[in-house]
């Protein structure tokens, strides 16, 4: 599993590499959480509070201003409370920001690029393993896009099934949408964009024709989310009026807004659970089962 993880995280930096992207290494002890929200790991940090990166959001799009293209694979903390078989509470994100944007599907694009280089060379860089644990290795095409409302019309639809939660997908509602999308195309992953504005984070661009949704996606890989992203506000003016209407005092991400404010280019990113890909990938019943030391919220050795 781990050297199949390995190769997974060579062909992404070779591909990222071989397209312009500069990989970076960001601090993850924080002055301030990028996705806001409770679930951040909060510590004394010289007598000031601290907090761990829940990703390194705010310095990747820092660095777009100076490189353009950047990437980091690194440890990301959520202080989420879950005990599932697709949470842990420290995985590894792999995540890349690009500027000079047109929209956010050219982020898209760079993703299904990526992630079939990478899956293309696997047969090379670790063949016996994926022999060993029979994996079948998905053919990608151009992955299909659908917008949230309309998967969540066309699941309620087909399945005759309600709709609970009206703001995000369910797990269930991501299996049945992967099989949907596979029985129409034969893709195994599917891009669901727009999601509405109330569940994507501050710093999400709103769409223009419609303001209750963003100009955000995830994708989906056999019935899981693996990546969110999306194109992010670069307007000081706007993005100083999207943290003022959550109640957020702009004061305290002085260090982030000076890079709106002294002019930033439209841009916009992704991360991807590392662990989670290889989870599906290798048909593994849990995400633990696809990293080396797990952390959840009763693990902490060894």
């Amino acid at each position: 599993v781990f050297r199949i993880q390995d190769a997974l995280v060579r062909g992404f930096t070779e591909y990222l590499q071989r397209n312009d992207f500069v990989q970076i290494h960001t601090p993850k002890l924080v002055s301030q959480g990028a996705e806001g929200g409770a679930n951040i790991f909060r510590l004394d940090y010289f007598g000031r509070e601290a907090c761990l990166a829940q990703s390194p959001q705010f310095y990747k799009q820092m660095m777009v201003g100076v490189y353009e293209r950047v990437f980091e694979i690194g440890p990301v903390f959520r202080a989420e409370k879950h005990d599932t078989a697709r949470h842990l509470n420290e995985y590894t994100g792999v995540d890349f920001e690009m500027g000079y944007i047109e929209g956010f599907e050219e982020l898209c694009r760079m993703e299904e690029g990526m992630i079939r280089h990478t899956l293309e060379g696997l047969s090379e860089l670790c063949g016996e393993e994926l022999a060993l644990l029979n994996v079948r290795i998905p053919r990608i095409g151009s992955i299909p896009f659908i917008r949230f409302h309309e998967a969540k019309e066309r699941i309620a639809r087909k399945y005759r099934r309600p709709v609970r939660e009206k703001e995000d997908l369910d797990p269930e509602e991501e299996k049945l949408l992967c099989e949907l999308i596979q029985e129409e195309t034969g893709s195994e992953f599917v891009f669901v964009t727009h999601y509405p504005t109330a569940k994507r984070p501050f710093y999400a661009m709103d769409d223009p024709e419609d303001g209750r949704y963003t100009l955000s996606f995830d994708l989906l890989y056999k019935g899981l989310e693996i990546t969110t992203g999306g194109q992010r506000i670069h307007d000081y003016y706007q993005q100083v009026a999207k943290m003022e209407e959550r109640g957020m005092d702009p004061a305290e991400f002085e260090s982030y807004l000076m890079i709106h404010k002294h002019g930033m280019p439209p841009h916009g990113g992704l991360g991807i659970g590392l662990e989670r890909l290889t989870m599906q990938l290798c048909g593994l019943d849990n995400v633990r089962r696809a990293c080396l030391f797990p952390r959840d919220r009763t693990r902490l050795e060894p």
